[in-house]
């Protein structure tokens, strides 16, 4: 199974559809007038089908057992064709896709099963994916390629050379796979007025999104939201409760993470954990659904 503890949870839908063709206007009749020997078809299939988009995960191996919070099956029928639609909602970290098919293709088998010794001639066609929403594919906004960033290491031991700069690495990794090209990174030591200095310079160079790593903790030389906080215009708190979660489902000791974020003037500023898993797990947190602020942020910018 695809590994997606990186994922976070997210409203998922999806619907899917099927065919089912009768080959004779007498089996129409039997279904609508509730005359089929097994039962009300539609009631009986459409049973089937819930069942099915509860068990997916039991017979598709690579799929997900996850909460179905919202299933649909409804049936229309046109002439000697019975479209079977199907939709399904979670709000999980993976999408029902799958769930939602494997509805549709039972619901149409349980009504093949229940006609057959009616119409010899029944056929099942067109078992296909109509839509799905949700994920970070529906979230990714059209600034992405545009927006000029910088990363900045806040550390004394790797500005010394002491200690290797797994974090910078990681996020600037992550930012490219995003479409997120770091123009400019930089390791300077846990220094208030270097900080400060740092932030300050970057913001006048029109930097859209700046991401300091490191100093986010308790320890002594643990500054930078000190540093930070002070020059920023207007704070965004969600953003840091958004990773704080995110990490608290991962480790306890996210709760200790000081992390603040926000606007200085027209650029968006943001704290991550020094750690190298920290600092990877809170772009996992907020990308690229933070990446929205920038439209937001045209209301509000200090020309």
């Amino acid at each position: 199974m695809v590994d997606i503890t990186n994922k976070s949870s997210t409203l998922r839908q999806a619907t899917a559809s099927a065919i089912l063709k009768v080959s004779k206007p007498e089996t129409i009749d039997a279904i609508q007038n509730k005359k089929v020997p097994k039962g009300d078809v539609f009631e009986f299939s459409r049973a089937a089908g819930l069942l099915a988009i509860k068990k997916t995960s039991d017979v598709i191996p690579d799929c997900h057992p996850l909460p179905v919070e919202y299933a649909a099956i409804s049936h229309a029928i046109d002439g000697l064709t019975i479209t079977i639609t199907v939709e399904v909602h979670t709000i999980y970290k993976t999408g029902v896709e799958v769930e939602a098919m494997h509805g549709a293709s039972i619901t149409a088998l349980t009504m093949y099963d229940m006609l057959k010794p009616l119409d010899k001639g029944i056929e099942i066609s067109t078992i296909k994916l109509e839509n799905k929403k949700g994920g970070k594919t529906d979230f990714k906004d059209q600034v992405t390629t545009d927006l000029k960033c910088a990363v900045i290491v806040c550390s004394d031991s790797v500005s010394k050379g002491t200690k290797e700069d797994s974090a910078g690495k990681a996020v600037t990794g992550k930012l490219e796979k995003l479409s997120l090209a770091v123009s400019f990174k930089d390791i300077i030591p846990d220094d208030f007025s270097t900080i400060q200095a740092r932030a300050k310079k970057l913001t006048e160079e029109n930097y859209n999104l700046v991401l300091f790593i490191g100093g986010t903790g308790l320890s002594v030389r643990d500054i930078t939201p000190d540093a930070i906080l002070p020059l920023l215009d207007k704070q965004i708190p969600g953003i840091m409760e958004a990773a704080r979660n995110y990490g608290q489902q991962r480790t306890p000791y996210a709760m200790l993470s000081r992390g603040v974020a926000g606007f200085i003037k027209n650029t968006l500023v943001i704290t991550l954990p020094g750690s190298t898993r920290g600092a990877s797990e809170t772009i996992d947190a907020l990308f690229p659904y933070i990446l929205h602020v920038f439209r937001v942020a045209k209301g509000m910018r200090h020309d």
